[in-house]
């Protein structure tokens, strides 16, 4: 009885044990799901919310659009912004959910109605989708629809609502929705029917984009027109109704036409979003999304991340806008001459920040950015090799250089003028931009040498050993860009501060933004700067030099007016036009000329590029986009670093250092660091008889003689000199030939060990080449001799034409006071000509 009892009482208690074991495993069972519901709840919805592509977009310092490119996928989709337009959400709201600021992303009321409808109708007639949910729906583009599918999209409503707030689903969907043909979103529709931002459209422009997505195919052009009007109609008495505005409002917009034919986008700067698509990998990088099938483009990792932000730069679209109408202007008027391209940036002084930037203008101009093309330099190096110069103490600024015709070699440089001053100033050669003396420069300074301060500028475009550019990388031997060279002119104004590193490239991106890559730290060496500020102030000097040669003369009363150092330069075979200007607040680079490379006669800076260079300066007014001081925005000069400047004593005739035989001195600025400066050698002590006409050896002279200094240029060059400068005395004659003094004859070419070649006549036959020589004395003749073979004689114009076979030979020059000169020189055979071709 007892163990009975014992064992139904241990019976009931393990059933007791097990009902409570079910119950709390289906507590946990239930627990679980809810838990497992919650999680999926929480990740239902994708990251990102939209996998699609994005129209890459280009803007201005202000956020003005300044272009855009359709999408890979074809659409014009702009990247989704913060805000939107209050207009739009009012109408669309209207429109589309009118309870949508207070449900939590299904609307019960809306369902139910929607059930009514539909069951009246006997069909689909009203699906009774939220904003939130019809922003699931096109987040989903390949669902198909159907109960599930409304289910699916209900949740997911309800997630989204969870995580963003009413303001960023309205910019969710004004930013994905289809606005009619290929457009999708608010910001792209409202360019493309409208012309104009979303932030600008007016009531009735916002009430068509209201009830577009929903029926997209409305706004096609010549169909629908009725009944697109009838909707914004009245949806724009409704949103009367409720006191968005008056009623004169709501008779205006009623009065406004139907957008027709989808509008071009703003095209201010396509080279530039061209070029900047291509550095972010092609258009196939502007999206959002991981996508499996690729359609086109780079992937994320060959090429970065996806982007998905617009270019905000640092344009400036005003600037922008005068640029490019003034570079088509100028296209068209030199597309007469078959000259049918052109191309300029306006750059921030101070910054570096591009304010303008056109890359091509003329029909064939789509494809060429000549912003970042190769060209020939011309002459626009030459700044460069002065400032070097200077901080090397190879030159001063007053000291003359050598103007005469020159052969090197078989190289012969000539000026654009065809004409030699003898000797001019090193400041005023540049200024007149002559060849010859440049090339006789560079031959001091150093070609390689040269190449490698270049280099040290942030000159990328140099690729070959400097032996190969030879002395006419000076004049155009070596191919630069018009982005650089406006960097290197922009980076010698900044030198003259000497403050932190001058010389870096251009941007169109906020300095803030890009410091650390902006390649402000990249052109120092061992912390000395490549050009000191003394060299860069006197270089800018001589560029803002008031006389200006030939053609250029024209432009002198205006860029002296304006206080511009501008710099000019055409290639060889006039296939390039270049005119760089500075100022403290503005620098501006202009490139004229084919894209082809086929050059025209007419293609001369002085007639092209800088009279454009001009016109865009006139339309910069004053003061740059960066803050500047009251000063710099009035257009004053650069000021002169007087504590990195030196006074020297010079010569008043040769602009060297005085030598104890000058007669006169001057005072003029060097950089304070540049080595000393060989003195004088033009000025040298003479003995001259009373009336000092002639000179005398002072033991002979019959009667009573003077020591007295001369300054005396070489032959050759004082030949060219005296018709330039009529105040020149040349040396006196010296007495019976006896008198000390230099070599009164000079021969320009050949050059000593300098290759001839023998041009040949339009029938064929060999022709003659012209030698050429000049003597102090006018009356001289000069007696010339080939190979010891005696050719002739020749007074005033010292020519002689010969014609040597191939192979070395000597010419000597006699003149009536038996002072000889030979020079060696080789003419090569038909096979060396050959090859040097």
């Amino acid at each position: 009885m007892i163990a009975a009892v014992t064992g139904g009482l241990k019976g009931a208690v393990s059933a007791l044990r097990d009902r409570r074991g079910r119950r709390r495993a289906r507590r946990c069972v239930y627990l679980s799901s809810f838990l497992t519901l919650f999680i999926m709840f929480l990740i239902s919805l994708p990251d990102p919310l939209f996998e699609v592509y994005y129209s890459p977009v280009l803007r201005d310092r202000e956020g003005r659009l300044l272009g855009a490119m359709v999408a890979l996928d074809g659409q014009w989709r702009f990247p989704p912004g913060e805000n939107v337009n209050e207009k739009f959400a009012a109408a669309l709201i209207e429109a589309e959910d009118r309870r949508f600021t207070r449900h939590p992303g299904v609307d019960p009321a809306a369902v139910f109605r929607a059930l009514i409808q539909n069951i009246r109708a006997g069909r689909v007639v009203s699906g009774g989708s939220t904003l939130t949910m019809q922003t699931v729906r096109l987040m989903r583009p390949d669902s198909r629809r159907s109960v599930p599918e409304k289910i699916t999209e209900a949740v997911l409503a309800l997630r989204l609502e969870l995580g963003r707030s009413k303001d960023d689903i309205l910019a969710l969907y004004s930013a994905n929705a289809p606005f009619g043909a290929n457009v999708v979103g608010l910001e792209a529709a409202s360019w493309r029917w409208f012309g104009r931002s979303s932030g600008e459209l007016s009531w009735a422009e916002a009430a068509v984009l209201a009830v577009l997505p929903n029926g997209p195919g409305l706004i096609h052009p010549g169909r629908n027109r009725d009944l697109l009007r009838e909707r914004r109609d009245a949806l724009l008495e409704r949103l009367f109704t409720k006191g968005l505005f008056d009623e004169e409002t709501l008779f205006l917009a009623r009065a406004e036409p139907l957008p027709g034919e989808p509008l071009p986008l703003p095209q201010l700067a396509p080279h530039l979003l061209a070029r900047l698509v291509g550095e972010a990998g092609g258009t196939g990088m502007f999206r959002s999304g991981r996508f499996t099938g690729e359609r086109g483009g780079a992937s994320a990792s060959s090429a970065g991340a996806f982007r998905t932000e617009p270019f905000i730069t640092t344009l400036d679209g005003d600037l922008q806008e005068r640029a490019a109408a003034i570079m088509s202007r100028a296209q068209s008027r030199f597309s007469g001459n078959g000259i049918m391209n052109g191309a300029c940036l306006v750059m921030d002084t101070a910054s570096g920040e591009i304010a303008a930037y056109v890359g091509n203008t003329g029909s064939d101009s789509k494809d060429v950015d000549i912003v970042t093309a190769p060209r020939s330099s011309g002459s626009i190096l030459k700044p460069f090799l002065y400032a070097a110069m200077l901080d090397s103490g190879d030159i001063l600024p007053s000291s003359l250089v050598s103007d005469i015709p020159t052969r090197i070699g078989s190289y012969g440089p000539e000026n654009i003028t065809r004409t030699y001053l003898g000797a001019v100033p090193a400041g005023e050669a540049l200024a007149r931009s002559l060849n010859v003396p440049a090339v006789r420069s560079l031959r001091v300074y150093g070609v390689e040498r040269f190449a490698r301060f270049l280099k040290s500028l942030g000159v990328g475009t140099l690729f070959r050993p400097a032996a190969e550019y030879g002395l006419p990388l000076i004049l155009g031997g070596a191919e630069v860009n018009l982005w650089e060279m406006t960097g290197l002119y922009g980076g010698l104004a900044r030198s003259v501060n000497g403050r932190g590193p001058a010389f870096f490239p251009p941007s169109v991106f906020l300095r803030k933004e890009t410091e650390s890559s902006s390649g402000r730290s990249g052109n120092t060496q061992a912390g000395r700067p490549p050009v000191s500020p003394g060299a860069a102030w006197l270089t800018l000097e001589a560029l803002a030099f008031a006389a200006r040669p030939g053609e250029e003369a024209q432009w002198q009363e205006y860029a002296g007016s304006r206080r511009i150092a501008w710099k000019t330069g055409t290639s060889f075979g006039n296939r390039d036009a270049w005119a760089i200007g500075v100022r403290p607040d503005w620098t501006v680079a202009v490139w004229i000329g084919n894209a082809s490379g086929e050059g025209r006669a007419e293609l001369r800076s002085a007639l092209t590029a800088s009279p454009v260079l001009f016109e865009l300066f006139s339309a910069l007014g004053s003061g740059p986009l960066s803050n500047v001081t009251a000063a710099r925005r009035e257009g004053a000069w650069f000021p002169q670093p007087a504590a990195r400047l030196k006074s020297a004593e010079v010569c008043s005739f040769s602009g060297f250092p005085a030598g104890p035989d000058c007669r006169t001195v001057k005072t003029v600025s060097v950089p304070a660091n540049a080595p000393p400066h060989n003195p004088c050698p033009y000025c040298v002590r003479i003995i001259v008889n009373e009336e000092e006409n002639l000179r005398v050896d002072r033991e002979s002279a019959p009667g009573p003689v003077k020591e007295m200094t001369w300054f005396v240029l070489p032959p050759a060059e004082e030949w060219y000199f005296r018709r330039w400068n009529l105040d020149y005395r040349p040396l006196p004659p010296a007495e019976n030939n006896r008198a000390e003094g230099a070599l009164p004859l000079a021969l320009f070419n050949p050059g000593e060990g300098s290759q001839v070649y023998v041009p040949r006549e339009l029938d064929g036959s060999e022709g003659r080449v012209v030698f050429s020589a000049a003597h102090r004395e006018n009356t001289a003749r000069i007696y010339w001799h080939l190979d010891g073979v005696y050719l002739g004689e020749s007074s005033i114009f010292h020519e002689m034409e010969a014609q040597p076979a191939p192979g070395f030979h000597t010419l000597t020059l006699v003149d009536g006071a038996g002072n000889i000169i030979t020079r060696r020189f080789e003419v090569p055979s038909a096979a060396g000509e050959e090859s040097a071709d």
